[in-house]
């Protein structure tokens, strides 16, 4: 067999060849790890206005865990068993309940209570109607309302159940369980007139 030799004129070429399609292999590379920019903020908002709001949501929430520790006696008071139990109150809410009970997992490993999150659950059942799916701050309120006080009834149910003669509750006191109505003893019914 014969062997070719070739011109070093094309050898050289071929040298570039290579070494430019290796910088360009590698470019792509480094061009698709950093990915396209983020994009700027287009709310309209300046920056200040939108660090404001931060911190008011911020300051909304920590007023939130104060709340809940002097309103709960108890580890369900403790922030980490507030932040953890409401959310997984909320995944549960929006049927996601593979991640509610990884969270509920991690609740337990803080001594957090359950039943805690049971009565809150079934509180915001009965908030249910009040709930709206757009607005989500309507339902992190009403979980809020319902961790402090599981025992709290809509103001329409709680308007109507109390007895005649019996004090109003407050919407987020917990109200006294209804009487059964039962004859007063000792009353005899009136004898018919003639």
């Amino acid at each position: 067999m014969r062997r070719r030799v070739l011109d070093p004129r094309v050898a050289v070429l071929r040298r570039f060849a290579v070494a430019g399609l290796a910088l360009l292999i590698g470019s792509a590379g480094a061009f698709a790890q950093s990915g396209t920019p983020a994009p700027q903020d287009q709310s309209g908002k300046p920056p200040a206005a939108s660090t404001a709001e931060a911190n008011k949501d911020n300051q909304r929430k920590a007023d939130e865990f104060v709340e809940a520790a002097q309103a709960i006696n108890g580890p369900a008071g403790n922030p980490e068993c507030v932040w953890l139990g409401r959310r997984v109150v909320r995944l549960m809410w929006r049927d996601d309940l593979d991640t509610a009970f990884r969270h509920l997992d991690l609740y337990d490993r803080f001594g957090c209570p359950g039943g805690h999150v049971q009565a809150t659950f079934r509180c915001l059942t009965r908030f249910g109607g009040q709930i709206d799916p757009k607005v989500a701050e309507t339902l992190d309120s009403r979980i809020h309302v319902c961790w402090i006080n599981p025992g709290a009834q809509p103001q329409a149910a709680a308007a109507a159940s109390p007895a005649p003669g019996a004090p109003a509750t407050a919407g987020n006191a917990t109200p006294a369980p209804a009487a059964s109505p039962s004859p007063a003893p000792g009353a005899a019914p009136a004898p018919p007139a003639k």
